[in-house]
């Protein structure tokens, strides 16, 4: 008896992953992103990348956790749901005489099987996905990358441990359930349906519109930058989901009842049918895989907006080699000066003066076209000669002045306006026209660079007499300035904050794209990873509902074929249930994602978020990274479907 009921389970094991192989390949893949970030989360090469990497740990963690959390509903679900699905024939082996507790076994076991069997396809997987991983961070931090095809023993344990704890779990309820039943609760456990919901009209009516209006309050108050209005936000759109879904599913029915002449029209009543039966039983998943969809675009699009914005500050501060603005114009600089010349080979520096403008009059002109802002009080100026040097030490061609001439040097927001600017300035007594504008990168941001946002570039004689903002030195290095000095210089800076309460500016190339690395590991990876999880569960979810129903559609289809139905309206009403079936979730998801992600986008300073990382570039991307994944199940579960529900594609 003990072979044969084993045979049973590896059969059943057999036939369940082959039935849900989207199911199986989902948890495939849910085991392989956990060893790969739980082999970065324990790798001691990631964590000595940067002094900033120490916070990794931390950050992956707590992604993980939610993962885990999610993998979890996603097993406990399907389990759920195969238990349901697979009743009459668990009750069947109680007609023939196993006990409840043989029959729970049976299904712990195989269910146990199938889940042993991803989690070792994922751990292969997985290493092959963490060696994707790392390459890509020792890319960011410009580190040669060597293939060592090698698991981590513990990354490995960890990912075990989190998948015995999730089926653990999500197994030990369904044995308890079926032992606790008797023959005819498990033979008709199937029928236990979700009904409909709200069943008045009028009610009805009420549940959806005020549904709607919360969703469309919540998501206003998630642009509004506030915690508390974003949390309160976030409330209103969970309720406003659940309650359109809720209403939207017995709302169904009664809208094609007051209008029989669309019901009949064409394949309406096949699709309106079959609709209205999903949604009568789904209202509430609906709503969630909703909302997951919905925090899986917000994911996204936050880990683009803050890629977008750490690339657009570090290319502004990352122009020179080596940057030094000091605060006070009386200051004493070989404190700094004599560090340099001592630790750090200079091929080209230049040590100069950033001056006021007796007035702020291409300042006032900003403000009035741009909503500009500054920390300047006057027009910020730069003599022509130190212009120029600053312009070689970056590396950009050399650019003309004339006598009677100025030129602007903006970020690439302030562009247009700056070009549009006709009257001429006065610095010095010297009357100028406007002769150029250039927006290459030049560090203009703080309070101690090359103005904030712009600057007016003047000849010499011009700034003559005027009074000084602040002072700065700029250098093209023999190489790149290593951490040690960077480190250095900061340890002179807070020498100088102690002794004077003055802030210096030092920026060096390195560091800046240290810090991109870094940042980007620690906030653009785990929210990358969460939404990757959160879209393949949901996705997974829906998909194993559709596919469920295989064999109920080719019944109906066949039936329709000997009723004379056209094999190409079958084919027309199939396509249309499926695109209903997996456009519903996603549409609220887009239609409060957009307008989030676009506010999101238009938060940082100008000039950061241009280029492919403008608002609208970023909403496309996250988009069309969320609807890539969503994608390829829908397409899985329409291949699938297709061939094996209409009749000429067998």
């Amino acid at each position: 008896m003990s072979v044969t009921y084993f045979e049973l389970s590896a059969r059943n094991a057999k036939r369940q992953a082959r039935d849900y192989l989207v199911y199986f390949a989902t948890v495939v893949l849910a085991a392989a992103l956990l060893c790969a970030f739980n082999g970065l989360l324990l790798s001691g090469e990631v964590q000595t990348l940067s002094k900033s990497m120490n916070m990794m740990p931390l950050m992956l963690g707590m992604a993980s956790a939610v993962v885990v959390c999610v993998f979890g509903w996603l097993v406990s679900y399907a389990t759920g749901f195969m238990l349901s699905r697979r009743s009459r024939e668990l009750g069947t082996y109680l007609l023939i005489g196993l006990e409840n507790k043989q029959v729970a076994r049976l299904f712990f076991l195989e269910n146990l099987a199938v889940g042993g069997c991803a989690l070792a396809l994922g751990l292969v997987l997985g290493d092959v996905l963490y060696q994707a991983l790392r390459a890509i961070l020792l890319a960011l931090f410009g580190i040669p990358y060597q293939f060592t095809l090698a698991l981590s023993l513990p990354a490995v344990a960890l990912t075990a441990v989190y998948f015995a704890l999730i089926y653990l779990f999500a197994l030990g309820r369904s044995r308890r359930r079926i032992r606790k039943m008797n023959i005819h609760g498990l033979i008709y456990f199937e029928k236990q349906n979700q009904g409909a919901v709200i069943r008045s009209g009028k009610g009805r009516r009420w549940v959806f519109a005020a549904s709607v209006v919360l969703a469309a309050a919540g998501t206003v108050l998630l642009m509004s930058g506030s915690g508390k209005l974003g949390l309160t936000g976030a409330g209103c759109v969970i309720v406003g989901l659940y309650g359109f879904f809720i209403s939207f599913a017995s709302g169904v029915p009664a809208f094609f009842d007051r209008r029989p002449a669309r019901k009949y029209r064409g394949v309406n009543l096949l699709v309106f049918r079959t609709l209205t039966a999903k949604l009568a039983t789904m209202g509430v998943l609906m709503a969630t895989i909703s909302m997951i969809f919905t925090a899986t675009l917000m994911a996204e699009g936050t880990g683009l907006v803050l890629r977008g914005l750490f690339i657009g500050r570090m290319t502004e501060k990352a122009c020179f080699d080596l940057y030094i603005g000091m605060g006070e114009p009386e200051r004493d600089r070989s404190i700094y000066l004599d560090y340099i010349e001592a630790h750090i080979p200079v091929e080209e520096d230049v040590f100069y003066q950033v001056y006021n403008s007796p007035d702020d009059q291409f300042m006032a002109y900003l403000k009035e076209t741009n909503n500009y802002y500054s920390f300047y009080e006057q027009d910020p100026i730069l003599r022509w000669s130190d212009y120029a040097a600053l312009r070689s030490i970056a590396g950009y061609p050399p650019v003309e002045l004339g006598e009677d001439q100025y030129l602007v040097h903006c970020i690439s927001a302030l562009e247009k306006d700056a070009r549009g600017y006709t009257r001429p300035i006065s610095p010095g007594g010297v009357t100028l026209e406007l002769g150029g504008v250039h927006t290459e990168h030049l560090l203009q941001s703080g309070v101690t660079g090359q103005g904030h946002g712009y600057i007016l570039v003047v000849p010499d004689r011009a700034a003559e007499g005027l009074s000084v903002h602040h002072l700065a030195y700029a250098a093209k290095t023999v190489e790149p300035v290593p951490y040690e000095d960077f480190y250095n210089l900061t340890v002179l800076m807070d020498q100088v904050w102690e002794n004077t309460g003055r802030a210096d500016q030092i920026n060096t190339e390195a560091s800046e794209k240290d810090e991109l690395a870094s940042q980007t590991a620690l906030t653009v990876f785990p929210l990358f990873y969460l939404a990757l999880a959160l879209t393949m569960t949901a996705a997974a979810i829906l998909t194993i509902q559709q596919l469920s129903e295989s064999e109920r559609y080719r019944r109906q289809f066949a039936l329709l074929q000997k009723l004379g139905m056209d094999r190409r309206d079958m084919a027309r009403a199939l396509g249309r249930q499926f695109f209903l079936y997996y456009a519903l979730p996603a549409v609220p998801p887009v239609l409060i994602g957009v307008p989030f992600i676009l506010n999101l986008a238009k938060v940082p300073e100008p000039g950061v978020m241009v280029g492919l990382r403008s608002p609208a570039a970023i909403t496309a991307f996250s988009l069309a990274l969320f609807f890539l994944v969503y994608g390829l199940y829908i397409l899985m579960a329409y291949t699938s479907l297709r061939r094996n529900v209409l009749p000429q594609d067998r």
